[in-house]
């Protein structure tokens, strides 16, 4: 399996969008611009975050409570995408190309939020070790269960909050503190984004919502 460039996905994108409806094409169209821009990009910060615009281009519904909602929001589109990966490249991602870094994240309390928001007090009575332990044993169960669908929501959970650390800038661009996971975290996303707007590409009759921020057409 290699990884899919913006040129095939372009190329096939332009031979097939006639199937596909209003919100798909502009689902697909965006998050391929982001793509586009990300593989641009010579430093892993700036890369990570084009890939996860990308990301979010593609799944985000425009819903004010689904906004209020977002795991959980994201946690269904990850269900949809695995039950629609009929070749099982998600699968392959976690478990043949980077089984190592998936671990990786699993066991990084510093990219788990409540031991932040313990941290900064946000929660005072948060319990993150205990928090930590029970999140781990869940990603420990889901992995010996090979359960793709799990792991990989648990892994986004985890790359969402290095993502924040970078967006309300917790972060130093280019920190040596950080940069192995940063690394990680931008090669995963790498293999990640593409694969997710093929299959979406692949599967023009599933329901993937209404897309955010579109304008709406005038009809009388």
């Amino acid at each position: 399996m290699s990884e899919m460039s913006f040129a095939e996905l372009k190329s096939k994108q332009r031979r097939i969008r006639d199937s596909f409806d209003e919100n798909l094409g502009l689902r697909v169209h965006r998050a391929l611009s982001w793509l586009h821009r990300a593989e641009q990009c010579i430093d892993d910060d700036g890369k990570f975050l084009f890939l996860w615009i990308g990301f979010n281009a593609a799944y985000a519904n425009d819903l004010g409570q689904q906004r209020r909602c977002e795991g959980s929001a994201q946690q269904q589109f990850i269900d949809k995408l695995v039950s629609l990966d009929r070749d099982r490249r998600l699968y392959n991602i976690l478990w043949k190309m980077f089984p190592n870094n998936v671990r990786v994240f699993l066991n990084n309390q510093y990219v788990f939020q409540p031991y932040w928001d313990a941290v900064n007090s946000i929660e005072k009575t948060i319990d993150w070790q205990e928090n930590f332990r029970a999140a781990k044993h869940a990603a420990h169960v889901a992995l010996s269960k090979q359960d793709t669908s799990s792991v990989l929501d648990i892994l986004m959970k985890r790359l969402y909050t290095l993502r924040n650390q970078i967006i309300h800038g917790g972060a130093t661009y280019d920190s040596s503190v950080n940069r192995k996971q940063m690394r990680d975290a931008t090669e995963v996303m790498s293999w990640l984004v593409p694969i997710i707007i093929d299959i979406m590409m692949n599967n023009p009759n599933a329901l993937w919502g209404d897309a955010c921020y579109k304008v709406q057409s005038n009809k009388s």
